[in-house]
């Protein structure tokens, strides 16, 4: 089994009004809530771009079964104190309603410079992610990673498709989310980097040119991390349950283990062209697991489940040293015949109206102190 490929997942959920659902900006008394939860540490809940959005991560995890724990505990901590804090906790990856009035921005001085600078795309920031870091060895081996697991990542933007509605409508999409993201300057699919030294000076001449101010900006499918030594995959929505969530973790540890072995071996990796990758992660947003994707070897459409067995065929061999094999082919089959999140979220409102739609993203938490009442 392959050994010293960690992980970490990042997952970003919405507040909603536990009465009219629209989003609310109480990530304060979130996180002053969530200090009463015993499960949860200080600092484990933290802010986002808009007051209306939270953020967990979990620790560094050796395998798929600490990342479920940590994420489920999460998410049943999160959701009680959400409920004490008059709030829904949402885990999709748009917000089904909007307010007239724009949600205020988190108080750091670089957020609110972001609101001066495009205040209609941040005013609209209200979005749910995951992102998944895995390890890897330095930034040479890490960029070179992102060149070859790049084709793949519109695979995961469907697979991972969960924001279907946004202000009272249905889009019309799987990932209305990755169109909002899209419409920063660095965003969507990255450019094919053969190593840490392209990558930087890509990065580089952007920050030269003054449209971004910093590195958090860049907002590709992928990137290398800042913070940590990862390579962090951004394509997917955050996950309605732990278990797709899971899911989509170890396939982009799949998909990093594999480049790495691939570039060991001097094995050629695909090359889309820019405009092409752009296309094909824009139809898999559109349609989710519901029409053709693209496939990379291709270049041409084949059926979605074809596109993700191909994915896996190529993973499984990483799969199998990690002991993920069994969990992750399981949790791709949920996905094809249960549904993505988007399908799932179209389902229940069509057979239950709003209130189901919202039982599914944003199940109620129990409140474990009977006393306890929702602040207004």
């Amino acid at each position: 089994m392959t050994t010293g490929v960690t992980l970490g997942v990042e997952e970003e959920f919405l507040l909603l009004d536990h009465r009219t659902a629209l989003p609310v900006p109480r990530v304060g008394r979130l996180q002053a809530a969530a200090d009463k939860e015993p499960r949860l540490e200080h600092g484990d809940v933290d802010s986002e771009l808009l007051q209306a959005l939270a953020e967990v991560a979990t620790p560094v995890c050796s395998d798929l079964g600490e990342v479920a724990a940590h994420l489920g505990r999460f998410r049943q901590s999160l959701s009680a104190a959400a409920r004490r804090v008059g709030c829904r906790l949402a885990s999709t990856g748009s917000a089904p309603l909007m307010a007239e009035a724009a949600v205020p921005v988190t108080g750091t001085r670089r957020y609110r410079e972001m609101r001066a600078d495009a205040a209609r795309l941040v005013d609209e920031q209200l979005i749910c992610g995951m992102h998944i870091h895995v390890a890897v060895p330095d930034r040479q081996a890490g960029a070179t990673a992102l060149g070859r697991l790049r084709p793949w990542l519109p695979a995961l933007v469907a697979l991972g498709a969960n924001s279907p509605f946004w202000d009272g409508h249905d889009t019309g999409f799987a990932s209305w989310r990755t169109v909002v993201f899209g419409r920063w300057p660095v965003s969507g699919p990255l450019p094919f980097f053969s190593g840490a030294h392209a990558y930087e000076e890509s990065v580089t001449a952007l920050l030269g040119s003054g449209v971004i101010t910093d590195r958090h900006q860049l907002y590709w499918h992928a990137r290398l991390s800042e913070e940590y030594p990862t390579l962090e995959v951004r394509a997917p929505d955050v996950q309605l349950d732990v278990p797709s969530a899971v899911t989509l973790a170890g396939i982009a540890r799949g998909l990093v283990v594999t480049a790495l072995r691939e570039d060991s071996r001097g094995i050629r990796p695909l090359e889309p062209p820019a405009a092409l990758l752009q296309a094909t992660s824009w139809h898999a947003a559109r349609h989710g697991l519901t029409a053709d994707l693209v496939d990379p070897r291709t270049d041409t459409p084949f059926p979605a489940a074809a596109v993700i067995d191909a994915l896996l065929d190529r993973i499984t061999p990483a799969l199998k040293e990690l002991g993920d094999v069994d969990r992750v082919t399981a949790g791709v089959q949920q996905l094809i015949t249960g549904g993505t999140g988007a399908e799932r979220q179209r389902a229940a409102l069509a057979h239950g109206g709003t209130e189901n739609l919202l039982d599914l993203i944003a199940p109620e938490a129990p409140v474990q102190d009977e006393t306890a009442r929702p602040e207004n």
